[in-house]
């Protein structure tokens, strides 16, 4: 891997520097809803603001001179240190400016703070792939979120008030957060198997790709409406159906529409590994007088199985992500959080829900790209 350009590197260094030093990193409000006034550079972080901008510039200065592993190993540690002092200056800063404040206070996360988060996250990145070794990077999200869990359970964030929205609300985020899995879960448990029965009409390929791919262009909200209605109407036509459980609201009628949106990449996926071996490879397997199903098991699949993976990867995000609107239909979720915070014009609370939903697809998108990424390798070339 090429050593990163040195002009990258300065601009990066430049743009974390404007948002520690210029940007917002912190809010202070009177309460949630009113807008808080801005908190800036070593008023925010205080005396480790020198110390994050030197270990990210010797972080940045190591990318940009060596492209070797143990550059990108010592780049690594020092991002990470600057990550962590950087979380812990926000929580004491937060601290320092909530002491003495009236309980309806708030100390908000600001634009600079987030924008400084996702440039050490870039960094952060690409010193994991500058270490080349399979994995690392779940190992650095898991340290990451290891990190901040212990440094929350000891009190370095409860300043801030997306740890006091939390704290408030701690048993509903946690049940949200089980919804929330149960949503994305279940409408892939339905998707897979939908997939692999429409793939098995063969002669109606063309009519099952004109009505999944329909199914794209419409409106998620207006889908989740339709079936609503659709299942009131059943249910009205079959009341012994609601002896089974089943609701015009809740997450049977989310599930079936996230699940729809679903059925386009993993169709795709599927079909693309199916014919992921060339022609010539078929005949042969043949002429040793495999059967179709001897092809699909020692054949397609292999040769085909990092695609599948791919396309569980994409379903997968997109499952957690659409999950979320289920809240509109009653079937709970972290969307909740999100459409409570919305109702309630407070941007702590939206947060509240809509960070974890981003940390689970990431974790959902590391996890299966690395799979794929293993079984890519593992192909003959």
């Amino acid at each position: 891997m090429k050593s990163l350009p040195a002009a990258v590197a300065l601009a990066w260094l430049a743009a974390l520097a404007a948002a520690l030093i210029h940007w917002p990193l912190l809010t202070m409000a009177a309460n949630r809803l009113v807008p808080g006034v801005p908190v800036t550079g070593g008023a925010a972080l205080g005396q480790v603001l020198p110390a994050i901008l030197a270990l990210s510039a010797l972080a940045a200065g190591l990318l940009a001179v060596s492209p070797g592993r143990r550059a990108g190993a010592t780049a690594l540690a020092l991002a990470l240190a600057a990550a962590g002092l950087f979380a812990w200056g926000l929580g004491h800063g937060a601290a320092l400016r909530m002491a003495g404040q009236p309980p309806a206070a708030r100390a908000g996360l600001g634009a600079g703070a987030w924008l400084a988060a996702a440039l050490l996250g870039a960094a952060l990145g690409l010193a994991v792939r500058r270490c080349r070794r399979p994995g690392l990077g779940l190992v650095v999200v898991g340290l990451g979120l290891v990190g901040l869990g212990a440094a929350g359970r000891a009190g370095t964030f409860d300043a801030l008030s997306l740890a006091v929205e939390y704290a408030a609300r701690r048993e509903a985020v946690h049940t949200a957060l089980v919804e929330h899995l149960v949503l994305a879960g279940g409408a892939l448990g339905l998707a897979v198997p939908a997939v692999i029965l429409l793939s098995l009409w063969r002669r109606g390929q063309d009519a099952v790709g004109i009505v999944i791919g329909g199914v794209q262009v419409v409106p998620a909200v207006a889908l989740l409406g339709g079936l609503v209605a659709l299942t009131g109407g059943l249910l009205r036509a079959v009341p012994s159906l609601r002896d089974l459980g089943l609701s015009a609201l809740g997450p049977v009628p989310a599930m079936v529409g996230v699940a729809a949106y679903l059925l386009l990449p993993l169709w795709r996926g599927l079909a693309a590994a199916l014919s992921a071996p060339d022609p010539a490879s078929l005949d042969a397997a043949r002429a040793m007088g495999l059967t179709e199903t001897q092809i699909l098991a020692r054949l397609r699949l292999p040769l085909g199985g990092q695609l599948l993976v791919g396309a569980l990867r994409v379903a997968t995000v997109q499952a957690i992500g659409l999950a979320t609107l289920g809240a509109l239909v009653g079937a709970g979720g972290l969307g909740r959080i999100v459409f409570d915070g919305m109702a309630q014009f407070a941007p702590d609370l939206i947060l509240l829900g809509a960070v974890p939903v981003v940390a689970l697809s990431l974790v959902a998108e590391r996890t299966l790209s690395a799979l794929e990424d293993r079984m890519r390798a593992g192909l003959p070339a």
